[in-house]
C-alpha cells in the first residue's frame, strides 16, 4: 500500500514535529525496487532542501539489501519503506522480514559489490539499525540543505530521537569506525 500525507507548514514559533510523509510495502523481489525509487521521488518532491537523489539512491540500496540478504527475498516476503519528515530533514526507514545476520559496512572499496551501507554511511547525516523478532529496520537521516546535518548527541536529528539511537547511531565514517565491529570483507 502506498500512502502519502500532505506536509503541514508549522505556524511561526510553533514547535516542529515529526510527521509520516508516506509509506509503501512491496513484494520482496528485485523487479519491485524501481517502484520504491518512484515512491521516494514522489514523496520528497515537495520537501524543500532535501536531496531527493541521495534519498532515492540510499533507499534503493537498502531495499536491494533487504531483498538479497534477508527473509524478505523469500516467497511471500515484503519490504516496507517509511518516510518521516523531521525537523531539519527526513528520516527513511526500510523494514525487512529479518535474517540471522546484522547489517555490516564492508571495508573493501574495490569489491565488485557490497557498497550499499558504505554509501549510506557516506551520504547520510546519521544512520543505524534496529533488530527485533519481526525483522530489521535500517534507517538513515538526510539533513535539509538549510537544516543542521549533525547534532552533539548521537542519535539526535535536530532534536528528534531516531529509532536505534541508543546503540547504532552513526554520524560520520570516523565515528562509525570507532564504534562499529570490524568490517567483513
Amino acid at each position: 500500500m502506498d500512502t502519502q500525507a500532505g506536509c503541514r507548514n508549522p505556524t511561526s514559533g510553533a514547535r516542529q514535529r515529526a510527521a509520516i510523509l508516506g509509506s509503501v510495502t512491496i513484494p520482496g523481489s528485485p523487479e519491485h525496487v524501481s517502484g520504491t525509487r518512484a515512491f521516494i521521488t514522489r514523496t520528497l518532491a515537495g520537501v524543500p532542501g532535501v536531496d531527493c537523489d541521495a534519498a532515492t539512491l540510499l533507499t534503493s540500496e537498502l531495499v536491494t539489501n533487504a531483498i538479497k540478504h534477508t527473509d524478505s527475498g523469500l516467497p511471500a516476503g515484503t519490504v516496507t519503506v517509511v518516510v518521516i519528515g523531521v525537523p531539519g530533514g527526513v528520516l527513511v526507514e526500510v523494514v525487512d522480514d529479518g535474517s540471522a545476520a546484522t547489517p555490516i559496512v564492508k571495508g573493501d572499496l574495490f569489491a565488485a559489490e557490497g557498497h550499499g551501507l558504505f554509501l549510506v554511511q557516506a551520504l547520510a547525516a546519521q544512520w543505524g539499525y534496529l533488530r527485533d523478532p519481526a525483522g530489521t529496520t535500517v534507517w538513515f537521516h538526510l539533513a535539509a540543505a538549510d537544516g543542521p546535518a549533525e547534532t552533539d548527541e548521537p542519535g539526535l536529528a535536530s532534536g528528534y530521537l531516531v529509532p536505534s539511537a541508543a546503540s547504532t547511531a552513526a554520524r560520520t565514517p570516523a565515528q562509525t569506525a570507532a564504534t562499529s565491529p570490524p568490517a567483513v570483507t
